[in-house]
Protein backbone atom coordinates (compact mmCIF):
# COMPACT_ATOMS: atom_id res chain seq x y z
CA UNK A 1 0.00 0.00 0.00
CA UNK A 2 1.46 3.24 -1.41
CA UNK A 3 0.97 6.55 1.02
CA UNK A 4 -0.86 9.93 -0.25
CA UNK A 5 0.54 12.67 -0.10
CA UNK A 6 -1.62 14.80 2.54
CA UNK A 7 -1.99 18.19 0.72
CA UNK A 8 -2.70 18.02 -3.07
CA UNK A 9 -3.26 21.75 -3.51
CA UNK A 10 -2.36 24.66 -2.15
CA UNK A 11 -5.24 27.00 -1.01
CA UNK A 12 -3.69 29.58 1.70
CA UNK A 13 -6.69 32.04 3.05
CA UNK A 14 -6.35 35.68 1.69
CA UNK A 15 -5.31 36.36 5.75
CA UNK A 16 -2.59 34.28 5.48
CA UNK A 17 -1.29 35.16 1.99
CA UNK A 18 1.12 38.60 2.29
CA UNK A 19 2.67 37.00 5.48
CA UNK A 20 3.41 33.56 3.15
CA UNK A 21 4.92 35.89 0.50
CA UNK A 22 7.05 37.59 3.16
CA UNK A 23 8.33 35.09 4.77
CA UNK A 24 9.36 33.62 1.58
CA UNK A 25 11.25 36.48 0.83
CA UNK A 26 12.86 37.53 4.29
CA UNK A 27 14.62 33.83 3.88
CA UNK A 28 15.74 34.71 0.08
CA UNK A 29 16.98 38.12 1.36
CA UNK A 30 18.91 36.63 4.50
CA UNK A 31 19.98 33.38 3.32
CA UNK A 32 20.27 34.24 -0.89
CA UNK A 33 21.91 31.49 -2.79
CA UNK A 34 22.03 28.88 0.04
CA UNK A 35 18.12 27.78 -0.63
CA UNK A 36 16.88 25.17 -2.77
CA UNK A 37 13.28 25.06 -1.99
CA UNK A 38 10.87 25.56 0.94
CA UNK A 39 7.87 23.50 2.22
CA UNK A 40 4.55 24.28 4.42
CA UNK A 41 2.47 21.67 6.12
CA UNK A 42 -0.59 21.90 8.20
CA UNK A 43 -3.66 24.14 8.25
CA UNK A 44 -2.21 27.16 6.04
CA UNK A 45 -1.66 25.44 2.65
CA UNK A 46 -4.76 23.39 3.52
CA UNK A 47 -6.71 26.51 3.86
CA UNK A 48 -8.32 25.51 6.83
CA UNK A 49 -6.49 27.87 9.17
CA UNK A 50 -8.07 29.88 12.36
CA UNK A 51 -6.63 33.23 12.37
CA UNK A 52 -5.18 34.28 15.73
CA UNK A 53 -4.89 30.43 16.51
CA UNK A 54 -3.29 28.46 13.75
CA UNK A 55 0.87 28.52 13.83
CA UNK A 56 2.66 28.21 10.73
CA UNK A 57 5.10 25.31 10.09
CA UNK A 58 7.49 25.40 7.10
CA UNK A 59 10.48 23.29 6.26
CA UNK A 60 13.61 24.73 4.33
CA UNK A 61 15.85 22.35 2.06
CA UNK A 62 19.17 23.65 1.34
CA UNK A 63 22.73 21.42 0.38
CA UNK A 64 23.84 22.15 3.79
CA UNK A 65 21.72 22.96 6.81
CA UNK A 66 24.65 24.61 8.63
CA UNK A 67 24.34 27.32 6.34
CA UNK A 68 21.21 28.35 7.77
CA UNK A 69 22.16 30.73 10.84
CA UNK A 70 19.63 29.85 13.31
CA UNK A 71 20.01 33.22 15.30
CA UNK A 72 18.70 35.61 12.06
CA UNK A 73 16.15 32.89 11.44
CA UNK A 74 14.68 33.64 15.02
CA UNK A 75 15.01 37.15 14.83
CA UNK A 76 13.44 37.10 11.43
CA UNK A 77 10.59 34.71 13.21
CA UNK A 78 9.91 37.73 15.55
CA UNK A 79 9.25 40.43 13.07
CA UNK A 80 7.19 38.42 11.59
CA UNK A 81 5.11 37.65 14.34
CA UNK A 82 5.20 41.10 15.57
CA UNK A 83 3.84 41.97 12.05
CA UNK A 84 1.30 39.41 11.39
CA UNK A 85 -0.41 38.47 15.04
CA UNK A 86 -2.63 36.57 12.87
CA UNK A 87 -0.25 33.85 13.66
CA UNK A 88 0.44 32.29 16.92
CA UNK A 89 4.02 30.61 16.31
CA UNK A 90 6.25 29.93 13.24
CA UNK A 91 7.85 26.70 13.21
CA UNK A 92 10.90 26.02 10.72
CA UNK A 93 12.25 23.08 9.95
CA UNK A 94 15.99 22.63 8.34
CA UNK A 95 17.03 19.44 6.29
CA UNK A 96 19.53 18.49 3.35
CA UNK A 97 18.70 17.77 -0.17
CA UNK A 98 20.72 14.48 0.60
CA UNK A 99 18.83 13.87 3.46
CA UNK A 100 15.66 14.32 1.83
CA UNK A 101 17.21 11.53 -0.69
CA UNK A 102 19.29 9.44 1.52
CA UNK A 103 15.89 9.16 4.21
CA UNK A 104 13.23 8.11 2.19
CA UNK A 105 11.43 6.42 5.04
CA UNK A 106 12.07 9.62 7.37
CA UNK A 107 12.72 13.15 5.25
CA UNK A 108 11.78 11.78 2.30
CA UNK A 109 8.49 10.86 3.89
CA UNK A 110 8.30 14.35 5.56
CA UNK A 111 9.00 16.30 2.54
CA UNK A 112 7.22 14.44 -0.34
CA UNK A 113 3.91 13.00 2.24
CA UNK A 114 3.44 15.71 4.39
CA UNK A 115 4.53 19.09 3.44
CA UNK A 116 4.04 20.73 0.29
CA UNK A 117 5.94 22.98 -1.98
CA UNK A 118 5.95 26.66 -1.84
CA UNK A 119 9.38 28.03 -3.45
CA UNK A 120 11.58 26.05 -5.71
CA UNK A 121 11.70 22.59 -7.08
CA UNK A 122 10.03 19.92 -5.23
CA UNK A 123 12.68 17.32 -4.24
CA UNK A 124 9.56 15.10 -2.77
CA UNK A 125 8.79 14.52 -6.47
CA UNK A 126 12.38 12.75 -6.45
CA UNK A 127 11.32 10.37 -3.76
CA UNK A 128 10.43 7.12 -4.57
CA UNK A 129 6.50 5.80 -3.61
CA UNK A 130 6.55 5.28 -0.12
CA UNK A 131 4.91 1.54 0.92
CA UNK A 132 3.70 1.65 4.15
CA UNK A 133 4.76 -1.61 5.74
CA UNK A 134 6.70 -2.44 9.10
CA UNK A 135 10.29 -1.31 7.88
CA UNK A 136 8.61 2.15 6.41
CA UNK A 137 7.46 2.47 10.72
CA UNK A 138 10.64 1.56 12.48
CA UNK A 139 12.41 3.99 9.98
CA UNK A 140 9.78 6.68 10.48
CA UNK A 141 10.46 6.47 14.14
CA UNK A 142 13.99 6.56 14.43
CA UNK A 143 14.21 9.69 15.89
CA UNK A 144 11.36 9.74 18.15
CA UNK A 145 13.20 8.50 21.67
CA UNK A 146 15.87 11.40 21.04
CA UNK A 147 12.35 14.03 20.30
CA UNK A 148 10.54 12.76 23.18
CA UNK A 149 13.83 12.95 25.15
CA UNK A 150 14.22 15.97 24.64
CA UNK A 151 10.86 17.39 25.26
CA UNK A 152 10.88 15.80 28.37
CA UNK A 153 13.91 17.68 29.72
CA UNK A 154 12.75 20.93 28.10
CA UNK A 155 9.46 20.97 29.77
CA UNK A 156 10.79 19.38 33.48
CA UNK A 157 13.21 22.32 33.54
CA UNK A 158 10.66 24.79 32.55
CA UNK A 159 9.90 27.56 34.87
CA UNK A 160 7.56 29.86 32.63
CA UNK A 161 3.82 29.07 32.28
CA UNK A 162 3.76 29.72 28.62
CA UNK A 163 6.84 27.73 27.91
CA UNK A 164 5.27 24.76 29.82
CA UNK A 165 1.67 25.20 28.28
CA UNK A 166 3.96 24.70 24.77
CA UNK A 167 5.90 22.02 25.87
CA UNK A 168 2.50 20.26 26.78
CA UNK A 169 0.93 20.71 24.07
CA UNK A 170 3.83 19.55 21.73
CA UNK A 171 4.43 16.84 23.70
CA UNK A 172 0.57 15.27 23.42
CA UNK A 173 1.13 15.82 19.72
CA UNK A 174 4.13 13.82 19.31
CA UNK A 175 3.04 11.06 21.08
CA UNK A 176 -0.02 11.06 19.41
CA UNK A 177 1.85 10.82 15.99
CA UNK A 178 3.77 8.24 17.08
CA UNK A 179 0.91 6.08 18.56
CA UNK A 180 -0.61 7.05 15.25
CA UNK A 181 2.21 5.23 13.40
CA UNK A 182 1.58 2.22 14.89
CA UNK A 183 -1.62 1.67 12.87
CA UNK A 184 -0.44 2.59 9.54
CA UNK A 185 -0.95 -0.72 7.70
CA UNK A 186 -4.57 -1.00 9.59
CA UNK A 187 -5.44 2.61 8.31
CA UNK A 188 -3.09 2.71 5.19
CA UNK A 189 -2.91 6.20 4.72
CA UNK A 190 -1.33 9.51 6.90
CA UNK A 191 -3.56 11.11 9.54
CA UNK A 192 -2.77 15.38 9.35
CA UNK A 193 -5.49 16.44 11.65
CA UNK A 194 -4.53 15.14 15.11
CA UNK A 195 -8.41 14.82 16.21
CA UNK A 196 -9.21 12.60 13.67
CA UNK A 197 -6.08 10.29 14.69
CA UNK A 198 -7.79 9.01 18.02
CA UNK A 199 -10.81 6.42 16.72
CA UNK A 200 -7.83 4.55 14.68
CA UNK A 201 -5.83 4.63 17.73
CA UNK A 202 -8.61 3.19 19.49
CA UNK A 203 -9.44 0.93 17.37
CA UNK A 204 -6.24 -0.93 16.81
CA UNK A 205 -3.65 0.03 20.02
CA UNK A 206 -3.83 -2.31 22.82
CA UNK A 207 -3.85 0.95 25.11
CA UNK A 208 -5.75 2.16 27.63
CA UNK A 209 -8.42 4.22 25.90
CA UNK A 210 -8.29 6.39 29.20
CA UNK A 211 -4.11 7.52 28.67
CA UNK A 212 -5.64 8.33 24.90
CA UNK A 213 -8.18 10.77 26.57
CA UNK A 214 -5.53 11.78 28.78
CA UNK A 215 -2.79 13.17 25.78
CA UNK A 216 -6.19 14.65 23.36
CA UNK A 217 -7.31 16.58 26.99
CA UNK A 218 -3.83 17.97 27.36
CA UNK A 219 -3.31 19.09 23.65
CA UNK A 220 -6.81 20.79 23.35
CA UNK A 221 -5.61 22.64 26.89
CA UNK A 222 -2.44 22.82 28.33
CA UNK A 223 -3.70 25.11 30.90
CA UNK A 224 -3.75 24.17 35.04
CA UNK A 225 -2.26 20.48 33.91
CA UNK A 226 0.30 19.59 36.63
CA UNK A 227 3.52 18.75 35.20
CA UNK A 228 4.35 16.03 37.30
CA UNK A 229 1.51 13.90 36.20
CA UNK A 230 1.33 14.67 32.83
CA UNK A 231 5.59 13.38 32.61
CA UNK A 232 4.09 10.38 34.68
CA UNK A 233 1.06 9.86 31.80
CA UNK A 234 3.50 10.89 29.07
CA UNK A 235 6.28 8.21 30.43
CA UNK A 236 3.36 5.85 30.61
CA UNK A 237 2.57 6.22 27.00
CA UNK A 238 5.73 6.16 25.51
CA UNK A 239 6.48 2.85 27.37
CA UNK A 240 3.61 1.15 25.85
CA UNK A 241 4.46 3.20 22.30
CA UNK A 242 8.36 1.14 22.77
CA UNK A 243 7.53 -2.15 23.84
CA UNK A 244 5.01 -1.93 20.62
CA UNK A 245 8.04 -0.34 18.26
CA UNK A 246 10.69 -3.48 20.00
CA UNK A 247 7.99 -6.15 18.81
CA UNK A 248 7.23 -4.83 15.30
CA UNK A 249 11.37 -4.93 15.17
CA UNK A 250 11.54 -8.41 16.56
CA UNK A 251 8.87 -9.51 14.37
CA UNK A 252 10.46 -8.15 11.00
CA UNK A 253 13.80 -9.82 12.07
CA UNK A 254 11.90 -13.12 12.96
CA UNK A 255 10.36 -13.43 9.59
CA UNK A 256 13.45 -12.11 7.52
CA UNK A 257 15.27 -14.76 9.57
CA UNK A 258 12.62 -17.37 8.28
CA UNK A 259 12.11 -16.53 5.09
CA UNK A 260 16.30 -16.75 4.86
CA UNK A 261 16.58 -20.22 5.77
CA UNK A 262 12.84 -21.28 3.97
CA UNK A 263 13.89 -24.54 2.54
CA UNK A 264 13.55 -24.16 -1.26
CA UNK A 265 14.18 -20.39 -1.06
CA UNK A 266 17.03 -19.18 -3.65
CA UNK A 267 17.65 -15.67 -4.74
CA UNK A 268 17.87 -15.22 -8.31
Amino acid sequence: MILEKVINRIEIQSEYKDFVDKYIDNILNEFKDKIHSIYMCGSIPKGTATPFKSDADFTIVCANPEDIDYERLSNMKDRLLEEYPVVTKIDTTICSIDDVLSKPNEWGFWVKIICVCIYGDDVGEKVPPIMISPEFILDLNTETKKEVDRVHRSLSNASDNIMKNRYIKGYSKRLIRALYSLVLEDTGVWQDDISKMKNPILNYCEIDSALVDYLYACYLDSNNVLVEEFLGIADEVYSYFENALNAMAASRTSFDYHDIDAPGHSEK
